[in-house]
């Protein structure tokens, strides 16, 4: 039998494992390597050679190499292939007579060495076709909180055992070769995300495909959760002829919603005009509305001041939203307070008749 170093001349896979085929001459491993279907040269850095490749059927040792002065390209789809080699012909009349024996059996050796020829293009190793990059992307439909897109499957090759989605180069999740499109859920509203794709098969990536954008939905005003503090700007646009106070000043109030997430009822505190106040507003889309009272506006003045309880009904709407900490949030917001005073005396120095005022109100962050 023939030894392994007889094997044909042809592609394998790298024994040095830095590449993915290198090319036996037939007697030696050559400097001659592929990676992708793409050639380059990359000498062996020992002079003992690594052992030659022992994946195929050996030759029979009467048979002599098949070295190849160029080594051949590989197919773009088949990198490992070889070339078929075309066994020597059989001679079509043996001769009788001296020696006839002799030509029998060389011909009957040619005839097997044909067969092992044959065997070793069929039994030669083929790598699978490098993975083309996924292409195709097309967003899906979008919720405030989720997009979706998909790509086309591979135009060559098996199948990806999946693919991986990957999100500002980070990967955050995946789904099987099978399937061409992703969810992605939990995400803030009105923003964009950029995703690639990527396809893996037996540990090895693709490119990763072209980026895609996606946006998720943007929510109605009404949506908006109204939370924090604000800078409230007040101004007497009614009434105010009746007022010795300023007719526009600022304040600081505070607005604590009733629900753990989404948009309610809030709790809204604060001061004006030094009186301290807290009332709870009752929501109706982006409207909110309660009604509280306070001494904001005494009768008199100085030390002899009488209190003059007066009824402050508040109307806000929110007028703008943005994403705060993945939450739809309202940003700005306006409104009014009607200050309702009824008439009041100390008995002796003043007298307050009823009275009726109009603030505009003003909320931003």
């Amino acid at each position: 039998m023939a030894t392994p170093a007889m094997m044909p001349a042809g592609w394998y896979a790298d024994p040095t494992r830095r590449h993915e085929c290198r090319y036996w001459g037939g007697t030696d491993w050559t400097g001659a390597v592929s990676d992708g279907a793409v050639t380059a040269t990359d000498p062996l850095e020992s002079a003992s050679q690594p052992p030659p490749p022992s994946s195929q059927p050996p030759f029979p040792s009467s048979q002599p190499p098949f070295p190849s002065p160029e080594p051949p390209l590989p197919s773009p789809q088949h990198p490992a292939e070889f070339s078929p080699v075309t066994a020597p012909a059989v001679p079509a009349v043996v001769r009788r007579g001296r020696g006839s024996r002799a030509v029998a059996m060389i011909a009957i050796a040619v005839v097997a060495v044909a067969g092992v020829i044959a065997g070793l293009v069929i039994w030669a190793p083929w790598q699978s076709p490098p993975l083309l990059r996924p292409a195709g992307l097309v967003a899906g439909p979008s919720t405030t909180s989720s997009v979706a897109f998909r790509w086309s499957g591979l135009a060559a090759g098996p199948a990806p055992d999946r693919y991986m989605i990957m999100h500002d180069r980070n990967v955050i999740g995946s789904v099987p070769g099978t399937v061409t499109s992703y969810r992605g859920t939990g995400l803030a509203p009105a923003t964009a995300y950029r995703y690639r794709v990527v396809a893996v098969r037996g540990g090895k990536r693709s490119a990763a495909s072209a980026i895609i954008v996606v946006t998720t939905l943007t929510p109605p005003i009404s949506a908006a959760r109204w939370q924090g503090p604000w800078n409230v700007s007040l101004k007497i646009v009614r009434g105010g002829a009746d007022l010795t106070a300023p007719s526009s000043w600022v304040e600081s109030w505070q607005a604590n919603p009733k629900c753990a997430a989404g948009a309610c009822a809030v709790v809204l505190s604060g001061g004006i005009n030094g009186h301290t106040f807290k009332v709870t507003l009752a929501r109706a889309g982006a409207a909110y509305s309660g009604m509280f009272r306070a001494n904001l506006f005494p009768c008199g003045s100085g030390s002899s001041s009488v209190p003059d309880p007066s009824t402050q009904t508040i109307r806000i709407t929110l007028t703008t939203a943005h994403v705060d900490n993945q939450a739809w949030t309202a940003s700005s917001w306006a409104g009014t307070m009607v200050i309702f005073s009824p008439d009041t005396s100390d008995g002796l120095n003043y007298y307050c008749p009823a009275s009726t005022q109009t603030a505009a109100l003003s909320g931003n962050p």
